[in-house]
């Protein structure tokens, strides 16, 4: 992009929640964010009564992973395939066999390790559905994920190719 990018990096990502406090539990507790303000909205900045809580857990960067709870709302929380939706977060290698065996230990749906090559992951899920991701780099991230060495653009424009090819 001319000019640099302008976007610095997330401040925050937010999901809905079915509880706060079960949700705090999971990312507080077990995965060791901290819950680093909560605030209640009750009126949004186009004039509309509401309920809800906001809530951010701060990420080693200084970043924030944020939910919303909205009681009584036709939200429809299910279990997300990992396709579908989940938060990646970045760890040391030595916490993904130390994570493994603390969700084991106590009963959250845990898998893993899967190594994709630039990273290695485990998998959690979370009281709101989510699949949850720790992820260590490996040694060859940042060479894999350099796209002016990597062909991301023409693997995307081959992708975009073939979708156009069996579409006809």
């Amino acid at each position: 992009m001319a000019g640099g990018n302008p976007v610095r990096a997330f401040h925050h990502v937010a999901y809905r929640c079915r509880d706060t406090e079960a949700t705090r539990h999971f990312y507080e507790d077990f995965i060791g964010l901290e819950l680093a303000e909560a605030f209640v909205i009750e009126r949004t900045k186009t004039g509309r009564d509401t309920s809800v809580l906001h809530s951010f857990y701060r990420l080693g960067d200084g970043t924030f992973l944020a939910f919303f709870e909205v009681p009584g709302s036709s939200f429809d929380f299910k279990e997300q395939h990992d396709f579908d939706l989940h938060v990646a977060m970045e760890v040391a290698p030595a916490m993904l066999e130390t994570m493994l065996e603390k969700g084991r230990k106590v009963g959250i749906d845990t898998r893993g390790p899967a190594d994709h090559g630039v990273m290695r992951s485990i998998y959690f899920r979370d009281p709101n559905g989510y699949v949850v991701e720790l992820a260590a780099k490996t040694e060859s991230h940042d060479t894999k994920m350099d796209p002016a060495t990597n062909g991301a653009r023409a693997t995307l424009d081959a992708w975009q190719a073939s979708k156009s090819r069996t579409a006809a």
